[in-house]
């Protein structure tokens, strides 16, 4: 099993890219973990409510919009993963201070381009 991502912004909607993108890391045979705002499952993947304290979490993709990642923002940086990927419309640079400061790498990039171009 590779290195595990948390999807934070997951949903339950098989057209939103948070689904798509917990289907696609399950392809390629990534461990994902999910936060949303409703409790189900896409995939095998548990979509979890409740900020939980995962460990060895790798990469965070987010599926927020900026307003809605600041409560985010301890958390995420908490759990202490190697990079953090801001989807198209996810872009904060408020944040990505945040990261720097904390020796967090992130990257402005389309997880599901990253895994169709084998650059994840």
């Amino acid at each position: 099993m590779k290195k595990t991502t948390l999807v934070i912004g997951a949903s339950l909607k098989t057209e939103r890219y948070s689904n798509k993108a917990i289907k696609k890391l399950r392809y390629f045979k990534h461990s994902v973990k999910a936060i949303g705002l409703r409790k189900g499952e896409v995939e095998d993947v548990s979509i979890d409510t409740e900020l939980m304290p995962y460990k060895a979490i790798d990469t965070v993709t987010l599926y927020l919009n900026p307003q809605r990642q600041e409560s985010y923002y301890d958390y995420i940086i908490g759990l202490n993963p190697r990079r953090v990927i801001f989807n198209p419309g996810t872009e904060n640079p408020e944040f990505y201070n945040l990261l720097k400061q904390n020796s967090i790498a992130f990257e402005v990039a389309c997880t599901l381009v990253l895994l169709s171009t084998n650059q994840y």
